[in-house]
């Protein structure tokens, strides 16, 4: 066996010692010999590759423009039929992927064909102050030189075009987010309307619910009275204001200062909506008392006033004051204290203006 801690060509050792001989290295190739393009040669074909890139550019307002008529100029009423739309979405699809491809590919046709292809390489060196500063300044100049763009008017003015045209589209879009919803998200159907209690009423039949329907571990789903009867705006209204309606033995729920009349003989209700992400929270577990959002596994204890014990639920539900009329029915004594659903940027100050 060979005696591995020599690695001189005279051993057959493999790891070369401090003192050896050294072995041969790789010698440094280089660069490669740069090779001309046909437009940095021939003004024609220079002038040729212009066009084009003006052309790709000039697509690309095109496209934008076939977005924009296609959007404002189609118009869907009412009677709109499905061919209608059909043929906007392909217009709409057709102008914005030509205005974003007529941008992309021209610049890089433009990088391919016409700005400097040659190779650079530069040693490393310490970083310093003001010199380096000077020369990240001239780097630019010369970046700015190299594209052309100063020499090339037609170019700059038709990407400025398809620039300037190209975020339009998405402004269009944003229009139809819908209209500002104000503190439309801080009120629902239960606010009493007239001095007039809203009465529970089951989903999704409507019928009121009294008192005495409602058993120990029994739930039940609800919507305010006279929901049913809207013509308009009624699966927003019903998003806000579905409820979740339990009874459980009265010895059991911990109310805190102020809502001691919240609930009627262990009959809480509570906001439907998860204020993590707005899932309905439909399954009680009647045991544990405890209401589970299937989306996400947020916990509710009903207990606690539906504080959450487990899960990404940042917010316990709402919790609907209710009582009992003459007639012996379930009503909302006032509307929910704090806007339903998930957090949003104004929720906070329509809190404080629901309890003002």
């Amino acid at each position: 066996m060979g005696n591995h801690s020599d690695g001189s060509p005279n051993h057959s050792g493999t790891v070369a010692t401090a003192g050896q001989n050294e072995v041969e290295k790789f010698q440094d190739p280089g660069l490669p010999p740069h090779r001309l393009r046909l437009a940095d040669t021939d003004p024609v074909a220079a002038k040729r590759a212009e066009r084009q890139v003006a052309i790709l550019f000039g697509t690309s307002v095109i496209g934008t423009l076939v977005f924009l008529v296609a959007y404002f100029a189609i118009d869907l009423g009412d009677d709109t039929t499905i061919a209608t739309i059909r043929n906007q979405n392909l217009l709409l699809g057709l102008g914005t992927a030509f205005a974003m491809l007529g941008i992309g590919t021209g610049i890089v046709h433009w990088a391919k064909a016409l700005m400097p292809d040659h190779e650079v390489s530069e040693e490393r060196h310490a970083i310093r102050t003001e010199e380096d500063r000077q020369a990240a300044v001239r780097i630019v100049d010369d970046i700015v030189e190299e594209t052309g763009i100063k020499r090339r008017p037609l170019i700059r003015n038709t990407l400025l075009g398809a620039v300037a045209l190209a975020p339009l589209p998405a402004l269009a879009i944003f229009g139809d987010l819908g209209p500002r919803p104000d503190d439309a998200l801080a009120h629902t159907m239960w606010a009493p309307e007239g001095g007039k209690l809203k009465r529970l009423t089951r989903d999704p039949d409507g019928t009121p619910i009294k008192a005495s329907d409602v058993t120990i571990g029994s739930a039940f789903h609800v919507i305010p009275e006279g929901l049913n009867e809207l013509h308009e705006g009624k699966l927003n209204e019903k998003a806000k204001a579905v409820v979740l309606l339990m009874r459980l033995d009265p010895n059991s729920l911990h109310p805190s200062e102020g809502r001691e009349n919240w609930s009627y003989n262990g009959i809480v209700a509570y906001s439907k909506i998860c204020t993590h992400v707005g899932c309905p929270v439909a399954l009680y577990e009647q045991q544990t008392h405890h209401l589970l959002c299937p989306c996400h596994q947020s916990t509710f204890d009903l207990t606690q006033e539906c504080k959450v014990i487990f899960g990404p639920a940042s917010r316990p539900l709402p919790q609907l004051p209710i009582a009992v009329d003459a007639e012996g029915y379930l009503v909302a004594t006032s509307d929910f204290r704090e806007p339903v659903g998930p957090s949003y940027w104004e929720r906070d100050e329509h809190e404080r203006l629901i309890n003002s």
